[in-house]
């Protein structure tokens, strides 16, 4: 009853396979894209406005912007205001419907029913009805959340896209293939986003709201007021909207004094090179990226488990309790399961140094205490250069 959800309505042959409707949830972005502050602010009011206005509409509860205003501040403990809407808006177009709506009750909010209220109503698709109603479900209302995300990222992108064909030598970097900014392009400069024109009410309530203060006030006020206010009855006041500002491309490089005397095609090749490395860094792949983090640490960790072994005076350990020695003894803490993973790399990269070995239900780690530790970490930090060349 009233928008409730029935037991049996997710056997509905009606709706497309869950599959088909939230693919767009298995498309996180690469975690190197990170956002500017107050675009991680945004998208946070974004979650805030779309969990209260949810709430509101599997209710049948008209949303006042006054309602979510109040939500949106109690659960953030920030300012928002219709800008913020307005930059809603902008950034994911087709996420709400926006109108000037009266008659509609205030619940003593210090507004009369016949005053003009903005209203949001959730965009949803046909298939997403619950008893014949459309329905805010919670995967809903994290896809819309991750969607705003992309939104953010994609305006990132074309400021970062703008500062590499400002760049000397110009980049070119295919947007599909970007997992990580230029390491000189700042996220927290990119600009504001212009927030989306909102619905006003029409002219003419407007002008009625002054023409009757004025009447009510006549013969209360000077002649001079009393003519300000007739003015300002007879002028409109609509918002004009803000032309989006571009982000400051930085100037080509500058020859600098120190470079005199090296010839111009030198010059060139050398940023070509270092274009060409900055390119390759900015489109690694996450997966690549954990494996060097991880070549990184193991010239530390192959010190630490030589003296573990050391210590224990064993030919074996069992990979349990290597690894729970080897977290005590390393600088930054690491659960026992992703340690493991850097002892099998070692074992992977140095099968003469370090051997795993499964026996029956345990698995051991096995150790040739007996070759020189400075040969075992030069080995590995010229395996983690090749690794970072590629």
């Amino acid at each position: 009853v009233g928008g409730t959800p029935s037991p049996l309505s997710f056997l509905s042959s009606e709706k497309p396979p869950a599959y088909q409707r939230f693919h767009t949830l298995a498309q996180d972005l690469p975690p190197g894209l990170t956002l500017p502050y107050k675009f991680k602010v945004l998208a946070e009011m974004f979650r805030s406005v779309d969990t209260i206005a949810g709430m509101l509409f599997n209710r049948a509860e008209t949303i006042t912007f006054a309602k979510v205003k109040q939500g949106v501040q109690d659960m953030m403990r920030k300012q928002f205001e219709e800008r913020h809407m307005g930059q809603i808006k902008a950034v994911y177009p087709t996420s709400y419907r926006l109108r000037q709506e009266k008659n509609i009750p205030t619940f003593g909010n210090g507004m009369k029913k016949s005053d003009y209220q903005l209203t949001l109503e959730p965009v949803l698709g046909e298939e997403e009805k619950v008893d014949g109603r459309p329905h805010l479900s919670a995967s809903r209302l994290l896809e819309r959340r991750k969607e705003f995300n992309r939104n953010l990222v994609n305006i990132v992108k074309q400021h970062h896209k703008a500062f590499l064909a400002a760049l000397s030598p110009p980049m070119v970097v295919p947007e599909e293939k970007l997992t990580r900014w230029h390491p000189r392009f700042n996220v927290d400069e990119v600009p504001d986003i212009s927030p989306a024109e909102l619905p006003r009410p029409p002219q003419e309530d407007r002008l009625t709201t002054a023409q009757e203060v004025l009447s009510t006030a006549r013969g209360m006020l000077t002649p001079k007021m009393e003519k300000a206010l007739a003015n300002l009855a007879l002028r409109t006041t609509e918002a004009s909207a803000g032309e989006p500002v571009v982000s400051k491309a930085p100037s080509p490089a500058s020859t600098s004094s120190a470079l005199k005397g090296v010839s111009q095609a030198l010059l060139e090749r050398i940023r070509a090179k270092e274009a060409q490395k900055l390119q390759a860094l900015m489109t690694r792949d996450p997966r690549q990226e954990e494996r060097l983090a991880m070549l990184g640490r193991l010239p530390a960790m192959a010190r630490i488990l030589r003296n573990i072994f050391v210590a224990e005076k064993k030919q074996a350990l069992t990979i349990e309790v290597a690894c729970a020695r080897m977290a005590e003894s390393y600088d930054a803490q690491m659960p026992p399961g992703e340690m493991e993973k850097h002892l099998r790399l070692l074992a992977e990269l140095l099968p003469d140094w370090v051997g795993i070995h499964a026996i029956r239900t345990d698995t051991y780690i096995k150790l040739d205490k007996g070759k020189d530790l400075s040969l075992i970490t030069e080995r590995l930090t010229k395996v983690a250069k090749e690794a970072e060349a590629l």
